[in-house]
């Protein structure tokens, strides 16, 4: 079972991505998109809480923890990519401003071919290989046939067909969680997974870098007095991660060579698939504690 999960995993990563999308552009339309536009400081703060504060709360975790090789990659890298479209489904099943998660997941997901590799540099320059390259088409053609071209067509079912909008909607969102739902079992059958390899120690740290990550933005929307739906959308962006652009980001600093065995490369992918699946539990908790209780 492991294996046929590493043969499809790819694919199964594009259906759970492009479901997500699928739904949630079918519960949107363009005046959705028109008010987060015309009001821009609750997107402004999130992109800078994104390229800003997360890079910051990933360097002050390995220069106070001691974190060294591939855990301290795996950090950076997480701090490095931008929020994954999955926030916008919990964003929506929280009842946040899904408008405005999926303002900010387009904007920092391109904002990444810049962003991704200075932060890498910045963070852990040691570790870069020097011919290292950022895959920049190839995102920006994941990003497009993944991301914008789905949420278009979900946005034009709603358009063409309202009264079946809803249940589209709701279909391809749980279609997508059994997306979510095979790559987290697959992973773990493949023994991508293992805890005891990696220790528990270093699953401490990416704990720790998680409740960092989940109390600053908690301060920060508080501090600049954001809505809560604003604030929900945010918060969400910040802590799950765009895991499979990181996954694809490793393999392109560390690929992996049949035979040979690589600690470093495999350390940062076990921080990337644990962060994965802590990210999922800290969203639930935030779906519980912010969906309003009359939704």
């Amino acid at each position: 079972m492991g294996e046929i999960y590493i043969e499809y995993e790819y694919w199964i990563a594009v259906f759970q991505l492009v479901m997500a999308m699928l739904g949630m552009g079918a519960t949107l339309t363009l005046a959705h998109f028109r008010d987060v536009l015309l009001e821009p400081r609750a997107v402004t703060v999130g992109i800078v809480i994104q390229v800003v504060l997360v890079p910051l709360i990933a360097f002050l975790c390995i220069w106070s923890l001691g974190v060294v090789g591939g855990v301290a990659v795996g950090i950076a890298l997480i701090a490095a990519i931008p929020g994954g479209t999955t926030s916008n489904i919990f964003t929506h099943f929280a009842r946040g401003n899904t408008a405005l998660s999926i303002t900010i997941t387009a904007l920092t997901t391109l904002a990444c071919l810049v962003t991704t590799p200075l932060i890498l540099g910045l963070l852990i320059a040691q570790y870069m290989p020097d011919d290292f390259v950022m895959p920049r088409q190839r995102v920006m053609i994941e990003i497009a046939m993944t991301l914008l071209l789905p949420l278009a067509v979900g946005m034009g079912y709603l358009r063409c067909f309202p009264r079946t909008a809803e249940a589209f909607s709701k279909l391809c969102v749980r279609s997508s969680l059994l997306g979510i739902a095979a790559i987290i079992v697959g992973s773990s059958m493949s023994g991508r997974l293992d805890v005891g390899a990696f220790g528990l120690s270093n699953l401490g740290v990416i704990i720790l870098f998680i409740l960092a990550l989940v109390l600053a933005s908690i301060l920060a929307c508080k501090i600049l007095g954001l809505s809560s739906v604003d604030a929900t959308a945010i918060d969400m962006e910040v802590v799950v991660r765009n895991i499979n652009l990181g996954v694809l980001i490793k393999a392109s600093l560390f690929p992996a060579i049949t035979g040979q065995p690589d600690p470093m490369g495999d350390f940062v992918l076990f921080s990337l698939l644990v962060y994965g699946g802590v990210q999922m539990l800290v969203a639930a908790v935030f779906i519980v504690l912010r969906r309003p209780k009359h939704a």
